[in-house]
């Protein structure tokens, strides 16, 4: 993805994010919820998006950390990124001894799996580093396999074939070459993750702000398919797919087919 090149040098040296840094402070967010959409034949949800934007959300739980460090060191140079900077979250992760960069590219942890979000603290404070984590992925290739679209190869991802990349940050057509592989995702997927084999150690979150609205998990493919603008912003407010709107989404829908009677069946919802 071509975004990722820019401010290149800001991703490489946290200094020029703050000055004086001398210490990455990487932290995990569980946000693991089996999946709840009770039509199993309806457009799947990715489940970081089945509550509030996740940006909202740390950066609120990130403020009672951030205090505490006030408070014992003092006005030190701090600065938090939630997904939202040119931060290598994934390279100070791994560095931090949070887990391993696997196969699929998401970072995984022993005994927790890696439904987490990653967030950061750049500061001048110089700390004691953590020792940085080791692969654990050995000869497993489960995400490989499993990826409908071909996008992951050993320890990287092809983004213009990644059915997140198609469902969110595309905004052109989805490319005809993926018609029949998108396995029902309308915004994001999670494929990777769940065939992953240490996601069997994953635990609920205990997030009030991830629960899912029960009128968003029971809306049926119709609904789907039928959902008005009006809709969309109701479901959707304060939530990450937003950042599809909502003509990104219907071109989703549209492109799925997944509705016995084709894209547009069904009546509005109002």
């Amino acid at each position: 993805m071509s975004y990722m090149e820019r401010h290149f040098d800001l991703r490489l040296d946290p200094r020029k994010l703050v000055p004086g840094a001398r210490s990455v402070i990487s932290l995990a967010f569980n946000y693991h919820a089996p999946p709840q959409q009770q039509d199993p034949d309806a457009p799947k949800l990715s489940t970081y998006a089945y509550g509030r934007d996740y940006h909202k959300v740390l950066r609120k739980r990130l403020k009672p950390l951030i205090a505490f460090i006030h408070e014992q060191y003092g006005e030190v140079a701090l600065r938090a990124f939630v997904d939202s900077a040119p931060v290598l979250e994934k390279a100070w992760a791994e560095r931090a001894g949070i887990g391993w960069r696997g196969k699929h590219t998401n970072v995984i942890r022993q005994g927790t799996g890696s439904w987490f979000f990653l967030c950061e603290l750049i500061t001048d404070l110089e700390l004691e580093p953590d020792p940085p984590a080791t692969d654990h992925c050995g000869t497993c290739r489960r995400c490989i396999d499993a990826c409908p679209t071909e996008a992951i190869t050993p320890y990287g991802v092809d983004g213009s074939r990644c059915i997140s990349y198609l469902t969110i940050e595309l905004k052109e057509a989805i490319p005809v070459e993926f018609s029949g592989k998108m396995e029902g995702w309308a915004f994001g997927c999670d494929i990777c993750q769940q065939v992953c084999p240490w996601n069997r150690f994953a635990t609920p979150h205990q997030e009030p702000e991830f629960r899912p609205k029960a009128e968003l998990m029971g809306l049926s493919t119709d609904d789907w398919y039928g959902m008005t603008e009006v809709v969309f912003d109701r479901l959707f407010e304060g939530s990450a797919v937003k950042r599809t709107k909502y003509d990104g989404l219907r071109r989703n829908l549209r492109f799925l087919d997944t509705s016995p009677s084709g894209p547009e069946s069904g009546s509005p919802t109002s």
